[in-house]
């Protein structure tokens, strides 16, 4: 396995600190994950010379430490878990503490020379505000299923109220995520495009922008994959495994997959159409929706890679 002239760093990340690791260096570091330690971090560094780091997505506090080492000009990859203990296994590395996480992540960035575009800054904030909603979602979910093994007619009376509400938080926020966004041309034309797309509504089509900034510039399979729909081999010699999807992103494959639904039952002609054909055929109601959620995906690739509203002559091609 090659290896890369540029110099790499690795960070495995906690609440309170950071682990730093150079590849092919036995020296390890520490800082606070705060501000004060942001700034050692970079003077260290830079010191260095590192040009690539890489570090681990953690929920959320990994973001303080991405977006300084960006604005410092460095090439910053964030991985996931999964990503890191895959190479570990690779190379033989059953030890696990901080600091060797952070010296795995700096050989994993190192020896596959990772490097990727730092993302639009916009989309961060814009990020925020939907998991928010998305998180409205899952409560008003929650309060339903509560409510269906409640037989108290008062408690029954709160958890109808507080649907309701949350309901209602839900609308104003959508509203104000997409007036927020179309303040941006480029990003109001990317909606507008997503959004002609026959069972695409606001709340789906901001998934598709904010969830999936890259659409538009990958072929149909890398976006079905990068949304966790494309389906995967399971075949080994002779036999012939089911397929399954894996992997994505989990936020928006839940969103699309929801629009699914109403899309192949009711908005979308060619959706109709397949969902019919993939049941008559035998195939069970939830792969026929899968594959449906999955034509969504493509269409909005098509329809941006094109910069041309949807028709029906985009859902053929």
């Amino acid at each position: 396995m090659g290896k890369t002239s540029t110099i790499v760093a690795g960070i495995d990340v906690a609440k309170p600190k950071l682990d730093v690791a150079i590849h092919d260096c036995k020296l390890r570091w520490q800082v606070t994950n705060d501000p004060a330690g942001f700034r050692e971090l970079v003077g260290l560094l830079r010191s260095r010379k590192v040009i690539s780091v890489g570090l681990e997505a953690t929920g959320g506090y990994e973001r303080g430490v991405v977006e300084a080492l960006r604005k410092a000009g460095f090439n910053v990859v964030v991985m996931q878990p999964r990503q890191v203990r895959a190479f570990a296994e690779f190379i033989l590395c059953r030890a696990k503490s901080d600091r060797i996480d952070a010296g795995l992540i700096a050989a994993c960035v190192a020896h596959h020379r990772i490097e990727r575009d730092a993302p639009d800054p916009r989309i961060a904030a814009f990020a925020d505000q939907l998991t928010f909603i998305e998180q409205i979602e899952e409560d008003i979910v929650r309060i339903k299923v509560r409510l269906e093994h409640t037989r108290d007619p008062k408690l029954c009376g709160i958890m109808l109220a507080d649907i309701e509400r949350l309901k209602t938080r839900r609308a104003k926020m959508i509203a104000k995520l997409v007036f927020a966004l179309r303040i941006h041309e480029d990003l109001a034309r990317r909606l507008d495009l997503v959004g002609s797309i026959d069972g695409i509504g606001p709340r789906t089509a901001l998934a598709f922008i904010i969830r999936m900034p890259e659409l538009g510039r990958m072929s149909r399979e890398q976006a079905a994959a990068l949304a966790g729909l494309a389906p995967f081999v399971h075949d080994s010699g002779e036999r012939k495994g089911e397929r399954h999807i894996a992997g994505g992103r989990d936020r928006l494959r839940k969103s699309v997959y929801a629009a699914a639904l109403p899309a192949a039952f009711r908005w979308n002609t060619q959706l109709i159409a397949l969902y019919k054909r993939l049941t008559s055929a035998g195939k069970p109601h939830k792969l026929a929706l899968v594959a449906c959620a999955r034509k969504l995906v493509i269409f909005a690739n098509t329809v941006l890679a094109r910069g041309t509203p949807w028709t029906k002559s985009t859902a053929a091609a």
